[in-house]
């Protein structure tokens, strides 16, 4: 499958995150006192990371400063995307949150950069040419009023599925793209007193020339308008719908929105369609935690094994899908880095069952291992698309998978004619058995011989 490639401007979030029992003596004001500091991608970067929930390739072509915060950012999404990086005039853009008591007391931003209006280089026109769709995430940074970007894209816009996620102070979207997903309060100052939703989103698909216009709506949903049925409003489905009473995040939600909605046209979906899976998608985003769930701590601790099923029933608890792959991992290759990133793309969070030596001892033969299980281990999680590790000993991870209970369990394609004793394990907890393609080439045992010069 040819890869989703995500477009537009990245910033570096920042969550300070504190106790505020006091006030200033010289004004009236909270003391944040902070405890945690937390960090993710933002913009662009954020969708890329969400993209990367729903398909396993995504690209990102974004402009990144050489900065301690461009570095940063790079750090973090170098484990989620590709990263086709562009120069960026100035610093890079800080956005940090003040929080206490899960609420946010102030914003402060940093950072002027603009992406650089120079034409694309070569191998940033062959990653959208071989797109299998385009996400255009615009926060207003410049990129999208690049002259040879906007020709590139008006060129694809005919041949290859985009979805336009537009910013006030961005460019309008290229003609004859397939979907724009603008907020209810972006679509209003473009359309003014336009009326009931689905009539902005009429009217806004003529001002932009689009295929169709998903006018998004927070919990009430999205107002859409294309050519299959006119217009209507697709509301959150009741399963997806947060309950309790405390003020749900939405940060990032539009982002989740337009990477479901782009994902799932990738797969050759309806816009219809792929408005439905957006709305359940950002729904759920939002009921799990919105896009603070997808920080990192500041200072990065890795995970004990032990935690596996700490994180197993978390998961559980907030209707999530855990997925959980397993093997010996010995000498991690890209094709072990291909099937990671596929089966986090079918979940909320992986767990990865790892043969301990005396196991990988029985199934290799003498001189495997070649790296420890606590090497191997710690290599595993320090991948961003592994949420946690768990070792076990027998001949099968079944055991392991009796505590775990994964609604998902995932194995290269190379297991389809393969007996597996775990099949029934997981089918008997209500989950189910997925095979993914795997990388042509890669083995270690074959990357072994050939270092022997066998």
């Amino acid at each position: 499958m040819k890869p989703l490639v995500v477009v537009g401007d990245t910033f570096l979030d920042v969550d300070a995150e504190g106790t505020a029992d006091r006030l200033c003596p010289d004004a009236p004001v909270p003391v944040v006192d902070v405890t945690r500091q937390w960090l993710r991608p933002g913009g662009a970067g954020l969708a890329a990371v969400l993209a990367a929930r729903s398909t396993s390739d995504v690209v990102l072509v974004t402009a990144l400063g050489d900065d301690p915060a461009g570095r940063t950012l790079a750090e973090l999404l170098g484990c989620e995307a590709t990263v086709a990086a562009l120069p960026l005039e100035g610093g890079t853009v800080s956005k940090t949150r003040v929080r206490a008591a899960g609420q946010s007391l102030l914003r402060m931003d940093s950072g002027d950069g603009i992406a650089s209006a120079a034409p694309l280089p070569s191998r940033v026109k062959r990653t959208l040419r071989g797109a299998g769709a385009i996400l255009v995430a615009d926060y207003g940074r410049g990129l999208t009023r690049n002259p040879s970007l906007r020709a590139l894209l008006t060129e694809l816009a005919g041949e290859v599925p985009i979805v336009w996620d537009p910013h006030p102070r961005g460019a309008a979207p290229v003609p004859g793209v397939r979907l724009v997903t603008p907020n209810s309060s972006e679509a209003e100052t473009i359309v003014p007193e336009a009326g009931e939703p689905v009539e902005l989103a009429r009217k806004l698909r003529g001002h932009w020339s689009s295929e169709a216009v998903a006018v998004t709506l927070g919990h009430q949903g999205a107002a859409l308008h294309d050519d299959g049925s006119g217009g209507r409003v697709i509301p959150v489905p009741e399963t997806a719908r947060v309950t309790g009473k405390a003020t749900p995040d939405t940060c990032g939600a539009g982002d989740r929105f337009a990477a479901a909605a782009a994902a799932t046209l990738l797969d050759g979906a309806t816009a219809d369609e792929a408005v439905r899976a957006a709305v359940e998608a950002a729904a759920r985003f939002v009921a799990a935690g919105g896009a603070g769930a997808l920080s990192v701590e500041d200072v990065r601790v890795p995970m004990p094994a032990g935690d596996a099923f700490a994180l197993a029933a978390q998961v559980r608890a907030s209707g999530g899908q855990l997925v959980a792959t397993g093997g010996c991992f010995d000498l991690l290759h890209p094709g072990h880095i291909s099937l990671l990133r596929q089966a986090r793309a079918l979940g909320d969070a992986l767990v990865v069952c790892l043969n301990s030596d005396r196991s990988v001892s029985r199934l290799k033969g003498p001189g495997r291992p070649l790296l420890a299980a606590e090497d191997r281990a710690r290599l595993l999680s320090e991948l961003c698309c592994v949420d946690a590790v768990a070792v076990f000993d027998e001949p099968s991870p079944a055991a392991m998978l009796e505590r775990l209970r994964p609604q998902v369990w995932v194995k290269g394609g190379d297991y389809a004619d393969v007996a597996m004793p775990e099949r029934e394990v997981v089918a008997r907890h209500g989950g189910e058995v997925v095979l993914v393609p795997t990388l042509p080439g890669y083995s270690t045992t074959r990357l072994v011989a050939a270092a022997a010069g066998q």
